[in-house]
């Protein structure tokens, strides 16, 4: 098999060595440049708000790492045959309207006819080389703090299967429609060690990506973790998606839970998100003013979820 060698240069900052959310290259010593794609199937049926949430996914890359979104590509698959052309301007005009929000411009893009719709976009943002948030970097005794709730891929496969009602879809498509950006706005004015946003391979996951290979414990309080209410009673029902069972299989062996753990709140914890919130580590006298700061701004979901422990081993414990 041949080997992979990924062409680079010196000014690459953050590059495909790394699990982070999205590259960094260099410009100049004050300005440095964020590039993310991702594109995905539709988690809900109305082809509008899929396109506000495809376009939310792509942008919180950037805000993750500390920039500013400030030019996108669309990046569509589409049935034509079979769909016809409304419900992609419906999706298309979605997509721009969460550009329009997040004050980014709409250069173009690319399409092909696919048989199942895809859509989503690549995004150039800008940073300042010294102001990068990487995902890795947690110091000992950080507090965790999580901005959205967990539970969107149970409740989308809900969803799928006719079993959400219409508060339900209504409730989990505003939470993933909803930007990362006055979340990023807030955590810019604090020290803030390491950041990522919580998507695909769910909480357990990306926050093993943050301690992998650093010698780094996390104690997370179950109790104190944000979910929808709905992925409780749907997860308890058995509607959990096949991603959440891979996520618990590649890093279960990190996990210390206690005898007897619930484990629908496991498979919460183990949830693939689609646009969830931003993940962060920062000092513990500050991590009770950034949700004070988030809950005025109308991020009602943020919370203090655990403490970082120097512990010599890569582990996550999970408390209550």
């Amino acid at each position: 098999m041949r080997e992979l060698d990924f062409p680079t240069d010196e000014n690459v900052l953050v590059g495909t060595a790394t699990a982070d959310d999205a590259g960094v290259y260099k410009i100049s010593d004050d300005l440095a440049l964020i590039q993310t794609v991702d594109f995905f199937t539709p988690v809900v049926d109305d082809p509008y708000t899929f396109g506000q949430i495809a376009v939310a996914n792509s942008l919180s890359d950037v805000y993750a790492m500390g920039g500013v979104p400030k030019t996108a590509m669309n990046i569509v698959g589409y049935p034509m045959a079979t769909m016809g052309r409304g419900p992609l301007r419906e999706m298309l005009a979605g997509g721009a309207a969460k550009l329009r929000e997040a004050s980014t411009v709409l250069l173009g893009g690319h399409s092909v006819e696919d048989a199942e719709l895809k859509y989503g976009v690549s995004v150039t943002g800008f940073v300042h080389p010294e102001r990068i948030l990487c995902n890795q970097g947690l110091h000992g005794d950080d507090c965790l703090v999580l901005t959205k709730a967990l539970g969107t891929g149970i409740v989308n496969t809900a969803i799928k299967g006719g079993l959400a009602s219409a508060e339900t879809i209504a409730e989990v498509s505003e939470l993933m429609a909803a930007l990362n950006r006055i979340a990023a706005q807030i955590i810019q004015q604090y020290e803030i060690s390491a950041c990522t946003d919580v998507t695909g391979f769910g909480l357990i996951g990306h926050l093993a990506e943050m301690i992998a290979g650093t010698g780094t414990g996390v104690k997370l309080v179950v109790e104190d973790i944000p979910f929808l209410r709905e992925a409780y009673d749907f997860a308890a029902m058995g509607l959990v998606p096949v991603g959440a069972h891979n996520n618990r299989r590649f890093r279960e062996n990190m996990v210390l839970a206690p005898q007897g753990f619930d484990p629908v709140l496991r498979d919460i914890l183990y949830d693939p998100q689609t646009s969830g919130g931003l993940l962060f580590g920062c000092r513990q006298e500050d991590a009770e003013q950034i949700v004070m700061q988030l809950h005025n701004e109308g991020i009602s979901h943020a919370a203090v979820i655990g403490t970082v422990v120097k512990t010599g081993k890569d582990e996550i414990q999970l408390i209550g």
